[in-house]
């Protein structure tokens, strides 16, 4: 297998306490995420919380279960991709720029079965688009952030 390296930021006009908060409100990442719905299937949302993401168009998708082995709010959460496609690392790290301004950076380490490495080239700026498309949703959802606790 070989491995791909992904890294994407986004500048959010937000302390990085709410966009920690935002981004570790795992059923709300939907909201936000490209065509992805993730379900917590145990634990309390950090370290070894297991979730499941199903990120797909149309009847056609990829199923992304992964486990939170890294913790540190509100700078970093690192998760190890164990499914049967997806295979690796990845996470995101909230930097603060300022009292109510951060960088949320995105990054993947996944390691490509035969046929993946085949494709890549092809589905990699597709991949790209949509990340780019997401982390700006993502900026936008920050700014109007509530959680569930806030909203009742």
């Amino acid at each position: 297998m070989r491995p791909v390296e992904l890294r994407f930021s986004v500048p959010i006009e937000a302390a990085p306490e709410v966009v920690w908060a935002a981004a570790t409100d795992w059923a709300r990442q939907g909201e936000w995420m490209l065509g992805t719905d993730v379900q917590v299937l145990g634990g309390s949302g950090g370290p070894g919380t297991r979730l499941l993401a199903v990120t797909g168009y149309r009847g056609f998708g990829v199923v992304d279960r992964m486990e939170i082995v890294g913790w540190r709010p509100p700078q970093s959460c690192r998760v190890r991709h164990c499914g049967d496609l997806l295979v690796g690392d990845g996470g995101f790290d909230v930097v603060r720029c300022g009292n109510a301004a951060s960088t949320f950076v995105w990054w993947e380490r996944l390691a490509l079965p035969t046929g993946g490495v085949l494709v890549w080239p092809v589905v990699r700026p597709a991949f790209a688009w949509g990340m780019r498309r997401s982390l700006s949703a993502f900026a936008a959802f920050c700014r109007d952030y509530r959680s569930g606790e806030e909203r009742d």
